[in-house]
């Protein structure tokens, strides 16, 4: 394959930065195509834990392009310390390597004023979004009101635009949301440093993304959050703002249909989701808690505690469904050593009656009730494991029930943070 999208198959923190910057070893260019900065890829490469949240992961490697497209939210300040970080710890040394959509929207000071707001604002109903703007900027992109980076090019459109924005954001947030305004004056100083340190970066994503396929290089699309995280096909209203899927990549990368060859589905060994909604193998007290703590889940990007539950194939039916998976990518299946059994959700029940497939009302979703398979645990360290045949037998059994609970091929196992601690299959660039 050449061109290959890594999407989460559940609510997001599945491990997709790990994966991504394994197989970018094989790429030459990453893509990331949705989402913002309230997405972020934790790795750990030669001891040291870096983690992105605009970036892609490929810029871990040399000589790996990274493109942040146009489908993407992006807030400029974030971005130019995420940059700085990178550069001051050795990393990601030419500007060459980073492209930037002209047309990606931008992430300003008072979408993250608004955001913050209308969480306190709700308390106990509270969505549980990051805080970091990424909805409303997104309601401006479709409500037209959005900010480009095109915009930057010229910088007296773009201050006039700008203070239109301040004026109805403020009025909006007094009156409404009953919050403190945002500076208008200071917003602009800030737009006025960071244009000139972004500038080097744009380009048409587009045409690069697609001369560069043209040219027989592989392309790798990385996604950020989870399939049930999307705002279409998730578990609304307590989902992301964007589409998270593999078909977000055409419209988020400027890619046309077809030229896609392949979809790696990223999971957890068990389930994880931040936030309120509906959770159906979720594990309350000791043990979830327990693997909290041991699966060190908690948001790389806001630090909050993540609910935990056990895998759910039918969620993963629904992913795999979705983005017409080719393989899965299994994390963490190292957190669940010493927990016996280990239980797959294979089905709901929902008033007595059974679902193998999420039921079609949502809304049911709250009340279904796990169906569990139990199949024995084992109790030896498998971070040493680079093989299957390396594992203990009750952990390939697990393995291969949540193989065939999915209906979709094993194609990685996770066993561990580090960047080798991951037992490849198939790798889809190499098939």
């Amino acid at each position: 394959m050449k061109t290959v999208a890594v999407v989460g198959s559940q609510w997001g923190d599945e491990g997709k930065g790990k994966i991504v910057d394994l197989l970018a070893a094989d790429a030459d260019v990453v893509v990331r195509f949705q989402g913002g900065n309230n997405a972020a890829h934790t790795l750990v490469v030669d001891g040291e834990k870096f983690i992105l949240r605009l970036v892609p992961a490929g810029a871990l490697h040399d000589r790996k392009v990274c493109v942040i497209g146009n489908g993407t939210v992006v807030d400029p300040m974030a971005l130019a310390e995420e940059i700085d970080s990178l550069q001051s710890r050795g990393r990601f040394q030419d500007d060459a390597l980073l492209r930037l959509s002209f047309d990606a929207h931008m992430v300003m000071p008072y979408h993250r004023a608004i955001d913050r707001a209308r969480e306190a604002r709700l308390g106990k109903n509270a969505i549980g979004t990051t805080g970091f703007g990424i909805g409303p900027a997104y309601e401006d992109k479709m409500s037209r009101m959005g900010l480009r980076f095109d915009d930057l090019a010229n910088f007296p459109a773009f201050t006039a635009k700008l203070e239109r924005n301040v004026r109805e954001k403020n009025l909006y947030l007094k009156s409404v949301l009953k919050a403190k305004p945002v500076s208008g004056t200071e917003i602009l100083a800030q737009m006025r440093k960071v244009r000139g340190r972004l500038a080097r970066y744009l380009c048409d994503t587009s045409v690069y993304i697609n001369d560069a396929i043209g040219a027989g290089r592989r392309v790798l699309f990385e996604g950020a959050h989870g399939v049930m995280l999307d705002i279409d096909h998730g578990t609304f209203p307590y989902v992301t703002s964007s589409n998270c899927g593999a078909s977000a990549v055409f419209g988020g990368a400027g890619l046309a249909p077809g030229k896609l060859d392949g979809v790696l589905g990223i999971s957890k060994a068990y389930t994880t989701r931040v936030g309120g909604g509906p959770f159906p193998s979720e594990i309350k007290g000791k043990l979830g808690d327990a693997l909290r703590v041991e699966g060190d889940e908690f948001g790389s990007a806001t630090g909050r505690p993540r609910r935990i539950g056990w895998f759910d194939a039918v969620l993963a039916r629904y992913a795999a469904r979705l983005n017409g998976m080719w393989g899965l990518a299994l994390t963490k299946l190292d957190v669940l050593t010493g927990v016996d059994p280990v239980r797959i959700c294979v089905a709901y029940t929902v008033a007595g009656q059974r679902h193998d497939e999420i039921p079609p009302s949502h809304r049911r979703l709250e009340k279904a009730k796990p169906i569990y398979e139990d199949l024995p645990g084992w109790s030896e360290d498998l971070t040493r494991a680079r093989s299957l045949s390396e594992l203990p037998a009750n952990a390939r059994r697990y393995l291969e029930r949540i193989s065939e609970t999915s209906g979709v091929r094993l194609a990685m196992v996770g066993v561990g943070a580090a960047r080798e601690a991951t037992i490849v299959l198939e790798n889809p660039f190499l098939v």
